[in-house]
């Protein structure tokens, strides 16, 4: 990587705090105020999701979990439940283990220290560094995708970022020009740059305030850095979803703590291969009266595309063989669910209310 000299770190930091002051982002949500519990739980629900997406969540999230000790007391259903819809579910998991480590381990009180931060779940390296210097003033380096960005077009770094190589080139990079001063501010520029002017397709590099310096600017080709992620094919997994419906309502099973929707509500799942009444009986004690199957649909995780078909069959009622409440319940369309449930799932029992 070329040597940053003095004069030129000054000039970026100086050029990104001026524009900053006057195009910055000043007023979302979690700014006001920004406290260390408010800057984390967007820290985590803005991994992988846009602001536009995040903040409806993120109100909605404060209001029911104000603070960490109501966060910590929560029972998952309903942190899954406010997460519903944004993704990555292993976050809120992790989230909501953190807020119980937080009031265990250090009292309530929110640590002070990077690699206390660190060793929460969830919580990472740049994770660490937003948190303490957005919240709390402290001088720490971020790398998050926006930055990385930024960054790599900044010297037109080859590779893709998921590389050790190439991520350890970015992270000396950000800590030599991450400021003494004002070091929240600056983070928060270079995360408003790589959203706003600095993005992915289309960088609005005329209104870029790096660009007589931004190396991939002068070279004409700014969107070449950061190089992607090597394509590769996605395998293809396909399941049947039951929709089991009895006088008492549609049968809903938690999915298990870890893994794809972890902690969720979803339909029962039925191999493809698998005879459906056959199935009901063995695993749920139920009689099929009636089995229509739906148009199968498709749905993407990043690293398979899942093709669901879902079946609704009407079914005899409950036998003697019932499963733990905990695990299974009846959902009867005329009342609130109160439980976090997976899109396509959602999508179902739309469906299936309709």
């Amino acid at each position: 990587m070329a040597v940053i000299k003095r004069d030129e770190a000054a000039g970026f930091r100086r050029a990104v705090l001026d524009w900053f002051d006057r195009h910055g982002r000043h007023d979302l949500p979690w700014q006001q105020p920004a406290s260390p519990y408010r800057v984390w739980v967007s820290e985590v629900m803005l991994q992988q999701t846009q602001v536009a997406v995040v903040i409806p969540y993120f109100q909605r999230f404060m209001q029911r979990f104000p603070d960490v000790g109501s966060l910590a007391v929560a029972d998952q259903d309903a942190v899954l439940e406010h997460w519903a819809g944004l993704g990555y579910y292993a976050r809120a998991r992790n989230l909501h283990r953190a807020a119980q480590e937080i009031v265990e381990r250090f009292d309530g009180r929110f640590p002070e220290d990077h690699a206390a931060w660190q060793s929460l779940p969830g919580v990472g390296r740049s994770t660490a560094g937003a948190i303490l210097s957005l919240s709390m003033g402290q001088r720490h380096a971020i790398l998050d995708g926006n930055v990385k960005r930024v960054l790599a077009r900044y010297q037109a770094i080859p590779g893709w970022p998921g590389r050790t190589a190439v991520l350890n080139r970015l992270w000396e990079l950000s800590e030599v020009l991450t400021p003494e001063a004002r070091c929240g501010d600056y983070n928060q520029a270079m995360m408003d740059l790589g959203a706003t002017l600095c993005t992915r397709a289309r960088p609005d590099c005329p209104r870029c305030p790096l660009q007589s310096a931004c190396q991939a600017y002068a070279r004409g080709t700014p969107t070449a850095f950061p190089e992607p992620k090597p394509a590769k094919t996605l395998p293809r997994r396909e399941t049947r979803m039951l929709l089991l419906e009895s006088d008492q309502g549609l049968l809903l099973q938690r999915r298990p703590p870890h893994g794809i929707w972890g902690g969720l509500w979803s339909l029962p799942e039925c191999p493809p291969d698998a005879d459906v009444a056959a199935f009901c009986r063995r695993e749920f004690g139920l009689e099929p009266e009636m089995v229509d199957t739906w148009a199968p649909f498709r749905h993407t995780f990043s690293h398979y595309h899942l093709q669901i078909t879902p079946v609704h069959a009407r079914v005899a009622p409950l036998s003697a063989a019932a499963m733990e409440p905990s695990e299974a319940l009846w959902y009867n369309s005329g009342t609130s669910l109160g439980k976090g449930v997976a899109a396509p799932v959602r999508r179902l029992l739309q469906r299936w209310q309709a």
